[in-house]
């Protein structure tokens, strides 16, 4: 025999509805609408199932998921679900009540209630009365708060309507700073913008300042270095320059000494001994020497010899007479001459006394005028 098989919209678990009221077509079993209409009623018969019969109850059910919380929504109040099939006892009215019912149901044209349980219900029922034990609580507090404001005199209203112009004021004031307070916020986050602006163009002005500063302590470095080597230079030069001063060019350049009774002049003896023989060559390169030296000392103090011209040649030196050009007196001898004859290098010698004696003269001039003398500290000049 078929009959029509219910799930509790709570627990999930099915519900068994009396026979009488399978036939008729329409769900007996206790509904969402009917526990909320009448508070103490209750359906019995929940019982359980196998779990095999459970598990094929809930395989054949055409509905969503329920909710597990026992709360019922507006969205779920649709929510009707139909087990099994109707059985061959139905009358074609039921089937037609049936059909109708279930049209008007999906045309959103009847309000479908929901069977549950008799736990669920309790348990719905226990909802039910918190709640409104928590609405009654609310509607006393209610109650109260509208008596206390009815029995409030008119002193305490007008001290609190001073109380409430007085926040009124007190608001218009805040409100009023904290405009102030958003404009100086707005100005100060100007300020600081352009404090990190300025900060920005200043940190990069002290990084090339930094630069600058560390090319031109290079720059000092290199110049001090060069400062310094240049003042080393300059020592030099000085030190140099004073040993030359105090160096004299003609004892530099001729070093003249006596061995004996024989004059030495750059390392040639002029003139010999019987006892100290001495070469003609030695003899006139010691007597080039002599008048190149003889020489340079007139140039130096502008002398011009009157009677005859020196005219130094190493070992071949002479003198040239001023008033003839033909007559050259030379300053070399190669030995074998006689005494007795024309002897021209001796003429020569007395020339050369001639021009030395001049020197010597115009010398002493020049030291009684307050002049230095004329071979310290002179160069040497061109002949």
């Amino acid at each position: 025999m078929s009959f029509i098989r219910f799930i509790c919209q709570r627990c999930n678990q099915p519900l068994k509805l009396c026979q009488p009221l399978e036939t008729q077509g329409l769900p007996a079993a206790p509904t969402l609408a009917s526990v909320q209409g009448e508070l103490g009623e209750t359906q019995t018969g929940a019982t359980s199932r196998e779990e095999t019969e459970v598990e094929k109850l809930q395989d054949d059910t055409s509905s969503g998921p329920f909710p597990g919380d026992g709360t019922m929504s507006k969205d779920s109040s649709n929510i009707f679900t139909l087990l099994g099939k109707l059985g061959p006892l139905r009358t074609l009215s039921s089937i037609q009540k049936t059909a109708r019912d279930v049209f008007e149901i999906i045309s959103g044209q009847k309000d479908v209630d929901h069977p549950l349980c008799e736990e669920c219900t309790d348990h719905l029922l226990e909802q039910l009365d918190t709640q409104t034990a928590l609405t009654e609580l609310e509607n006393r507090n209610y109650e109260r708060c509208l008596e206390t404001r009815v029995q409030a005199g008119e002193e305490e209203k007008e001290e609190l309507q001073a109380e409430l112009q007085n926040l009124e004021l007190e608001e218009a004031r805040l409100a009023q700073e904290l405009r102030d307070v958003y404009k100086d916020r707005a100005r100060v986050a100007a300020d600081l913008e352009a404090a990190q602006a300025e900060t920005m163009e200043l940190e990069q002005l002290e990084r090339q300042c930094q630069m600058d500063c560390t090319a031109l302590e290079w720059q000092q470095l290199e110049l001090q270095d060069q400062l310094r080597s240049t003042e080393n230079q300059l020592r030099y030069a000085q030190v140099q320059l004073d040993r030359l001063q105090k160096t004299s060019v003609f004892s530099a350049t001729f070093e003249i000494w006596e061995e004996g009774s024989i004059g030495i002049i750059n390392h040639f003896r002029l003139g010999c001994l019987p006892t100290v023989p001495v070469g003609w060559n030695e003899i006139n390169a010691a007597w080039g020497q002599t008048s190149l030296l003889l020489l340079a000392l007139s140039k130096t103090i502008g002398l011009e010899f009157q009677r005859y011209r020196l005219i130094p040649c190493g070992n071949h030196s002479f003198l040239k007479s001023l008033t003839d050009d033909s007559v050259e007196l030379p300053l070399f001898c190669h030995g074998g001459q006689s005494v007795f004859c024309d002897n021209k290098f001796d003429r020569a010698m007395m020339a050369f006394l001639d021009c030395m004696q001049q020197f010597i003269e115009e010398a002493e001039k020049g030291e009684a005028g307050g002049l230095p003398p004329p071979s310290r500290g002179r160069p040497l000049p061109a002949l």
